[in-house]
């Protein structure tokens, strides 16, 4: 079993659902997101709940990219090593396209895409160094609703910003060494494994 494991916007939603199964299932947990109120408030219920298991949590905006890499490293460091990392944050704001709503849709687009990249790009460099990792890539329903919705074919792109990431970063994380790293992108509907 993967022991230690980081997961992105944690303290709510999928990502504190996931820090709870895996604190049960005894995993070391390196929880980040950008309310560090909720992430100190879960890593008590988790310690006090799991007391043989670690958690540590660290404030981040995922947007400031070059915090994202000290984050990474900095959990790594504590525990020795990160076995998995799950690329969670993200935000589900999204406005019409020309409606005036452009830095809305930007920022949307800068979180779950961009941001994402940055989280990989983190997370494989400590995976190259320590020659073993899963990254995990986590993307909301809304694309599939926005698919459905303009009555797109599965193979056409769905919404620009909660889809991105799913089909790119894997293509992307081709390139490296496939016994070396295990990646998975999924969503509430799809899972795929390159191994």
């Amino acid at each position: 079993m993967r022991k230690n494991i980081l997961i992105t916007g944690a303290s709510t939603g999928l990502g504190e659902g996931m820090a709870r199964e895996w604190a049960a299932k005894g995993c070391n947990l390196a929880l980040c997101a950008r309310r560090a109120d909720k992430l100190e408030a879960l890593q008590r219920e988790l310690q006090q709940a799991h007391p043989d298991i670690r958690v540590l949590v660290r404030g981040l905006d995922v947007c400031d990219y070059d915090q994202v890499f000290e984050v990474f490293r900095g959990f790594r460091d504590e525990l020795g090593s990160l076995d998995r990392v799950v690329v969670n944050a993200g935000i589900g704001s999204s406005q019409p396209i020309g409606r005036g709503h452009f830095a809305a849709n930007r920022h949307t687009a800068e979180t779950n895409f961009i941001a994402a990249i940055a989280q990989s790009e983190a997370a494989m460099e400590i995976f190259r160094e320590q020659n073993s990792g899963h990254l995990v890539l986590m993307s909301s329903v809304s694309g599939v609703r926005w698919r459905l919705s303009h009555r797109l074919p599965r193979r056409e792109p769905s919404s620009p910003s909660s889809q991105a990431a799913t089909p790119v970063l894997p293509r992307l994380m081709m390139r490296v060494s496939l016994s070396l790293i295990m990646s998975t992108a999924t969503t509430p509907r799809t899972a795929s494994c390159l191994l």
